[in-house]
């Protein structure tokens, strides 16, 4: 019983998301223009579980590049409406078209000239009736047994609200790179803007050791920096090669002298590199197509000036 009440909401609000596919009309393509000329921001309102869903197409407009901001119609009778500018284009979200404090506040907006775009149930409501464009969310019943509680209601009205957010992307050519500018702290933003340069370890934290040096000094180096590998360079200071841990079990296994030998008779030559300039993503992609754990980082000169760890990348979020 329990389980198949469940899943009858999720048919009656699945429903209510495909009948508003018949009402994307004329009046949604204005809703588009409107804010697509707006110079200044979006003022979304609403109040209750309206006002919830507000919030969340606000957020989702400003994360897709069109400003926008919330205001609570109780709090713009208190002092807020100064938010609200001449440039600004208002979305008001009601499902009865009837809120009262919504109702006071379109007096004041119409004052400002500001243009209204009313998300409502009723097409046919006050509130449709002082809009510049409608867009009619209404739904044919709630999923709650007593078609009271705000369910498909609220989530037509989110939908819709993604749904003008989406036109608005796509009208403006709003990127993937776009979405990462705004987005730093995600994994988007981190994969498309994280240079190696941003997180790799410089100066005297870079293991290097000269192509003469002894086993003792290239373990000894490998040991206190902790990266598991060195750098080898020549007497320029130029990389010649590259000793890591797994260079010297394999030496250990089939060399009983290892103290005798120099770094250059051991080192691996042409080691895998990468650029300060690249994205940290495709140092991500280089050491997993060549199952390494670190890589150095050579300036035009082939002098290292760089090291960075597959940890460093897994610890900045890019993994």
């Amino acid at each position: 019983m329990i389980i198949e009440k469940a899943k009858e909401v999720i048919r009656k609000e699945a429903e209510a998301i495909l009948n508003l596919e018949k009402k994307i009309n004329s009046e949604f393509e204005k809703a588009v223009n409107l804010i697509l000329k707006c110079r200044g921001r979006v003022i979304v309102t609403g109040i209750g579980k309206s006002g919830i869903i507000g919030k969340k197409i606000a957020a989702t407009l400003t994360s897709t590049g069109t400003a926008a901001i919330f205001l609570h119609p109780v709090e713009g009778l208190h002092g807020d409406l100064g938010l609200v500018r001449r440039d600004d284009v208002v979305i008001a979200i009601t499902k009865s078209g009837e809120t009262e404090e919504l109702q006071q506040l379109f007096p004041l907006f119409k004052r400002l000239g500001v243009p209204i775009i009313s998300l409502t149930g009723d097409p046919g409501s006050p509130t449709a009736e002082k809009s510049d464009v409608v867009i009619d969310v209404s739904v044919d019943g709630e999923a709650c047994p007593n078609n009271l509680i705000p369910t498909s209601s609220t989530t037509a009205s989110l939908v819709m609200g993604d749904a003008l957010a989406i036109a608005l992307l796509e009208e403006r050519g709003f990127s993937a790179e776009d979405f990462a500018f705004l987005h730093p702290g995600g994994y988007l933003g981190k994969k498309l803007f994280l240079k190696v340069k941003d997180i790799m370890h410089t100066g005297n934290n870079i293991p290097s050791v000269s192509e003469n040096a002894n086993m003792k000094e290239v373990i000894l180096e490998m040991t206190s920096k902790r990266f598991g590998a060195t750098s080898i360079v020549d007497e320029k200071n130029e990389l010649v090669g590259i000793f890591t841990d797994g260079d010297l079990r394999r030496l250990v296994e089939k060399t009983e002298d290892i103290f005798n030998l120099k770094a250059r008779e051991v080192m691996t030559r042409n080691p895998k590199t990468i650029n300060a300039e690249e994205l940290a993503a495709k140092a991500l992609n280089r050491m997993e197509f060549y199952n390494i754990t670190c890589l150095i980082v050579p300036d035009v000169k082939r002098v290292p000036v760089g090291i960075i760890h597959l940890h460093d990348l897994l610890k900045a979020g890019v993994v």
